[in-house]
């Protein structure tokens, strides 16, 4: 059973993928998409002469255009986290990068390894299709990440806004230009929405659904409870900001409770990986003797099984909502 080096090997080529998908997202929108970036990306657009209008369109377009793609056969299991994650790919060009990622695994298989061409070419779709699945599930996680961790202090710039004179609509300006992204640029867009004609409440509802956050559909409820039966937006608001903050910190306490199983859990399930990997590659011959064996395979099927069940027994242990 002579394994050798290509484990190693497949593990720099998908490496190799994930940096190269990132690369190019950088490269077609430039570094304001990134979400490290200190200018936000509307601020950055409008910047280079783009007109409002036009800014809103493309951010709109590009927040919405993998809803359309949830019916897809394959795609839809990408589309929610593409959404919530804002890729501006659209579901074609996410489709083709695939497609582009698979040749380029193939072609690093084809020149680092020796193995069949029916392995490197369902090693290839795995690590192509299987790359950009990770990097927009990665890219989904932290963004969301950041905007539980902003929204408290965008809600709470808001309340000293409206309690200064300012109207909501000027609030949600002022958000759009002092909060980094990624929540900028969304109230940003709120902003726009609403110079044009739009109603906030319903603006501030979509964006709650579309992110699937619950801490924006309170905001969304209470500044539509507010343009329906009036009452003091601010005092609302600033209610509204202090629960946001205790349920992240409770949030922040549960997952550091929850911390030390979720890495046992996981290192539980990639030890024996990363033990069969290192045993392949100092003694290549180790199982020679017992692969023959009627109950080599059934014993390494139950293994895989116990593996799995394993991952799945922990994550939900630990999966505690707040």
């Amino acid at each position: 059973m002579s394994i050798g080096a290509e484990p190693i090997i497949y593990g720099l080529i998908f490496i190799g993928v994930l940096v190269l998908v990132e690369g190019l997202y950088l490269t077609v929108f430039g570094k304001s998409i990134s979400l490290n970036n200190k200018v936000n990306r509307r601020l950055d657009m409008m910047k280079k002469g783009q007109g409002r209008e036009d800014v809103m369109e493309q951010l709109r377009k590009e927040m919405n255009q993998h809803l359309s793609a949830n019916k897809v056969p394959l795609y839809s299991m990408l589309a929610d986290k593409a959404q919530k994650g804002g890729i501006a790919f659209s579901p074609t060009q996410l489709v083709m990068v695939m497609g582009a990622l698979c040749v380029v695994a193939f072609i690093g298989l084809t020149i680092g390894t020796e193995t069949d061409i029916a392995i490197r070419i369902g090693v290839s779709l795995a690590m192509g299709i299987g790359g950009v699945f990770m990097w927009v599930s990665g890219k989904a996680k932290k963004r969301l990440g950041m905007i539980e961790e902003q929204l408290p202090d965008a809600v709470e710039l808001m309340v000293r806004s409206l309690r200064v004179g300012h109207p909501f609509s000027s609030a949600l300006n002022i958000v759009a230009k002092e909060v980094p992204d990624p929540l900028a640029s969304e109230f940003g867009i709120i902003a726009d929405e609403s110079a044009y004609g739009r109603d906030v409440g319903e603006a501030l509802k979509h964006m709650a659904e579309r992110l699937d956050m619950q801490d924006l559909r309170f905001l969304a409820v209470a500044v539509t409870i507010q343009q329906t039966s009036g009452g003091n937006l601010a005092e609302v608001l600033d209610g509204l900001a202090k629960v946001i903050r205790a349920r992240f910190k409770l949030f922040r306490r549960v997952k550091a409770i929850t911390a030390e199983a979720k890495w046992s859990g996981n290192f539980l399930s990639g030890f024996p990986f990363l033990a069969l990997i290192a045993i392949n590659v100092i003694q290549p011959n180790y199982y020679d003797k017992v692969m023959g064996t009627p109950v080599f395979m059934p014993a390494c099927l139950a293994v895989g099984g116990f593996l799995a069940a394993n991952l799945f027994v922990m994550k939900n242990l630990v999966n505690i909502k707040v």
